[in-house]
């Protein structure tokens, strides 16, 4: 084992690895109880997700740890489940059960573009402005969901929002998680996100505004029925135009997303030479393995996780450090009890879920804002994730407006071809959007 990853080499020993993988699960665990939630609003079973959401993860980091030897975890990613339930499912009625087919067949793409060497030229086509947009279009909508979901923002017919009452109840439980999130974070707490998470559980349970669990260690809930429901569908509506761009948004968020959380992670521990990333090629093996495996076993797209980060913080160089975050994810099966306080009081995860927003936000500050024809679509794509409630009317429109704004520039030859051909794809998809 400690010559399979290389302990001495890198200057590490099995307690070290041990407690870096302790501190990225404790960093990310929040996923287990947000994902159930946000999947739960799609009408799948929640007791399902979990179960998922946690095979998923430890699966996932698993061959992360193994094949690509990158103290990297992954787990079902925030934004893009909040795409498939509420932009997919909810907004565009496609089935849950076609939805997470759309997930496997972006899996499978991603693993073909690895394999082939495609990645390059995908990731030099589309402009980085329009990527961090995307980041931070994604970040609002998620915040936005969680405020919406805490009830400290309601709908109003006059100003089709506004704000609700956040002196009583859930909304009251949500700004005191807020609160003590955002200290834990500012605090420098590794697992900040999660211990706010926790602490906001306990006191909504003792003041009766979150239900009391039946117990904290508990039989695993059956994975029954999400497993194989990708394939469960009626595959003569699975060709149409909309879910098309359901898939290439899937594909286009997992793409950017891994490939700048493992070189931002791979960079911090020093693993970045000359400005490249070695054994890129497994790495993104693994993640574009474990989105097709997810989707399987009944979860959205699987992802590299950020907070991977604070493993790499607290020493973790190695593929062991992923190796014990995916034994704790598997050991997080049996904690399922709780979960009836978090998908019966929203207030609880909406924390999570703002704090996460404003993480993925910062990305604004790396766009040019100053060149209009970069901020006009980056712009576009920002303010619509949230306004519409959808992330791939986001990126559609900033997709459009980028070709437009550097032609109308005389920047045509800067534009990649591949931006003109995405270009008539979206306008066919709000064309064709039922």
């Amino acid at each position: 084992m400690d010559r399979y990853f290389g302990f001495k080499e890198h200057g590490t020993s099995y307690r070290q690895e041990m407690v870096a993988g302790l501190t990225t699960f404790l960093s990310m665990a929040y996923i287990l109880f947000v994902n159930p939630l946000i999947l739960g609003d799609a009408g799948m079973d929640s007791g399902a997700v979990f179960t998922a959401t946690a095979l998923a993860a430890a699966i996932g980091t698993l061959i992360m740890g193994v094949l690509a030897k990158y103290p990297i975890a992954l787990a079902p990613g925030m934004g893009l489940n909040a795409f498939f339930a509420y932009g997919v499912v909810i907004g565009m009625g496609i089935p849950w059960e076609t939805a997470l087919f759309g997930v496997f067949l972006s899996g499978l793409i991603f693993i073909l573009i690895t394999v082939t060497k495609v990645r390059e030229t995908i990731i030099n086509a589309i402009p980085i402005e329009l990527k961090y947009a995307a980041a931070a279009g994604i970040g609002l909508f998620i915040a936005f969901i969680g405020l919406k979901n805490a009830g400290i923002i309601l709908p109003y017919q006059a100003t089709l929002v506004t704000l609700g009452d956040i002196t009583h109840g859930a909304p009251l439980l949500a700004m005191f998680g807020l609160v003590v999130t955002v200290i834990f974070m500012v605090r420098g707490y590794k697992g900040g996100i999660f211990y706010g998470m926790i602490l906001t559980a306990i006191v909504g349970v003792i003041t009766g505004i979150a239900p009391m669990p039946s117990g904290i260690i508990g039989s695993i809930p059956s994975l029954e029925p999400t497993f194989g429901a990708a394939f469960s569908i009626n595959f003569s509506e699975v060709f149409t135009v909309s879910l098309l761009v359901v898939v290439l948004t899937f594909l286009f968020v997992d793409f950017f997303d891994t490939a700048g959380t493992l070189y931002a992670v791979a960079n911090q521990a020093g693993f970045v030479k000359d400005n490249k990333l070695p054994r890129a090629d497994k790495a993104l093996l693994a993640d574009s393995s474990a989105t097709s495996i997810g989707a399987i076993l009944g979860t959205s797209t699987t992802t590299a996780y950020i907070e991977s980060a604070s493993g790499v913080a607290a020493g973790g160089r190695t593929g062991f450090t992923s190796v014990t975050t995916a034994f704790l994810f598997l050991i997080a099966l049996f904690f399922s009890p709780l979960l009836v306080v978090f998908m019966e009081t929203p207030a609880v995860t909406a924390p999570a879920l703002i704090v996460v927003g404003i993480l993925m936000a910062s990305s604004l500050s790396l766009i040019d804002w100053k060149k209009f024809e970069i901020a006009v679509p980056a712009f576009l794509t920002v303010l619509t994730m949230p306004l519409t409630f959808s992330i791939a009317h986001g990126i559609a429109l900033g997709f459009i407006f980028y070709p437009i704004t550097m032609v109308a520039k005389g920047k045509a030859k800067e534009v990649h071809p591949l931006m003109y051909v995405l270009f008539f794809v979206f306008i066919a998809y709000f064309v064709f959007l039922d």
